[in-house]
């Protein structure tokens, strides 16, 4: 119990590492990013999908590792 415990406090704390990231990330956007005429996306916004896609990652392994805590809880009565 007490690793899932401290898993899920590494699972929520990498979340809470790669918002900040990505917030960063998103405060430096210029506008030459925003009005890229280039092919495909800019560099800038390919960097902040990979740090959603990392997000929601964590968030889904806190989320797996709250209900393995919650399921283990039950089962003890």
């Amino acid at each position: 119990m007490i690793f899932l415990a401290f898993l899920l406090l590494a699972a929520m704390f990498a979340t809470l590492f790669i918002l900040i990231k990505g917030l960063v990330n998103m405060a430096q956007t210029t506008s030459q990013d925003l009005e890229n005429t280039g092919d495909g996306p800019s560099p800038r916004a390919l960097k902040s999908q990979k740090l959603m896609q990392q997000r929601i990652l964590f968030q889904a392994i806190a989320i797996g590792v709250i209900a393995l805590i919650l399921i283990m809880m039950s089962a003890k009565g």
